[in-house]
């Protein structure tokens, strides 16, 4: 199945920021303030980092990256610091006003649901907040990252010589032992965010779990 084409990835980007701004809306100045699942990172500064990609566009990343000397971590950095306000609230608000923003960096439109999904569960998990994403928003943001090196933010190295098959959705990739699991399960997996082995079945489970924690390492 193809990735899905820009007239049915937006809408869906934008539904899931609307989605997550409703969640953030009720939370205390101490859930704030709670470590996200993206280490070093407490809830407000993935916000913040949601805001900034929403802005980002293909010029600006690349004069932003050139000023960063190229180094992605700084540059993420860089646009916490930019985009953090002195409250949630006002952060909050900024993510509010931007949320139908169509702008992209240089990169595939899949990343944008990988941005909102993944980022969505480094604020949501920790919260212990349980979000019912559309199968087939989550099902192309996993064929995304299983297309992509890990060099580039994707996963594709940790599934290699792996069959993965997904319990909810009609989802297979790759070939060799099986590992069956939700599609998000696989796509936090694949996307290297904390995983319980307990959500992965199949005859090559116990082979991708090594995978994740040899990539960890």
């Amino acid at each position: 199945m193809p990735s899905r084409p820009s007239a049915a990835v937006w809408p869906a980007v934008h539904n899931e920021r609307q989605t997550l701004i409703r969640e953030l809306e009720s939370l205390t100045p101490e859930q704030w303030a709670q470590p996200s699942l993206c280490p070093g990172w407490d809830i407000h500064d993935v916000v913040a980092h949601l805001v900034d990609s929403a802005k980002t566009t293909r010029l600006s990343f690349l004069r932003r990256l050139i000023a960063a000397k190229f180094d992605f971590d700084k540059d993420n950095a860089n646009g916490i610091t930019r985009e953090r306000a002195a409250t949630p609230e006002a952060t909050l608000t900024e993510f509010r006003r931007i949320r139908e923003a169509t702008k992209t960096p240089p990169a595939a439109l899949a990343t944008r649901l990988i941005e909102v999904i993944v980022h969505g569960e480094d604020i949501r998990r920790p919260l212990g907040l349980l979000r019912s994403y559309p199968s087939e928003s989550i099902d192309a943001a996993l064929r995304y990252q299983l297309k992509t090196g890990i060099s580039m933010g994707g996963g594709k190295e940790r599934a290699a010589g792996l069959r993965l098959q997904a319990s909810d959705s009609r989802f297979e990739h790759g070939s060799g032992s099986e590992v069956k699991g939700t599609s998000l399960a696989l796509l936090m997996a694949i996307s290297w965010r904390p995983v319980d082995k307990e959500d992965f079945s199949g005859e090559g489970a116990a082979t991708f779990a090594r995978k994740l924690e040899q990539a960890s390492q």
